[in-house]
């Protein structure tokens, strides 16, 4: 006669091998957890969405994303925190991201968002060109 195991022996089988298993990496440090959406976003950003400089004497990184603009603060293990500090003014109806950039020159970041209203031709329903000398204040200039 053959052995059949049981649903019940096969999981605890398998509990008891996993029970020993350490969770570490190649290098012998624990594995690290998956990164969080906005660290994999600021992480693969196109050098036209993102600022890594000094802005009126801190180092300062701006990300602009879905037509925001966003302070990174790093932290621990490759984690970020985002701040907005720059968005365009509301629109009552269902709007997409259709052009965002940010570029510094001469001390100065300027700033393009364009938010496109659903079912509309052509940009923007909202957004415009802003420019700002520090990343807290902004100037709209169009």
């Amino acid at each position: 006669m053959r052995f059949q195991p049981s649903l019940t022996f096969v999981c605890l089988l398998a509990l008891t091998g996993m029970s020993g298993c350490d969770l570490r990496g190649d290098n012998g440090q624990p594995a690290q957890a998956p990164l969080s959406e906005q660290a994999k976003v600021t992480r693969d950003a196109l050098p036209e969405h993102i600022f890594r400089g000094d802005l009126a004497g801190k180092p300062t990184v701006l990300l602009v994303h879905d037509c925001e603009v966003y302070r990174v603060e790093p932290r621990e293990q490759g984690e970020v925190h985002w701040e907005s500090v720059l968005a365009p003014e509301p629109y009552p109806f269902w709007t997409s991201c259709d052009r965002q950039s940010i570029d510094f020159k001469a001390g100065e970041l300027t700033v393009v968002l364009g938010r496109m209203a659903f079912g509309a031709g052509g940009c923007c329903a909202t957004g415009g060109t802003y420019r700002s000398r520090d990343g807290r204040k902004w100037i709209k200039l169009r």
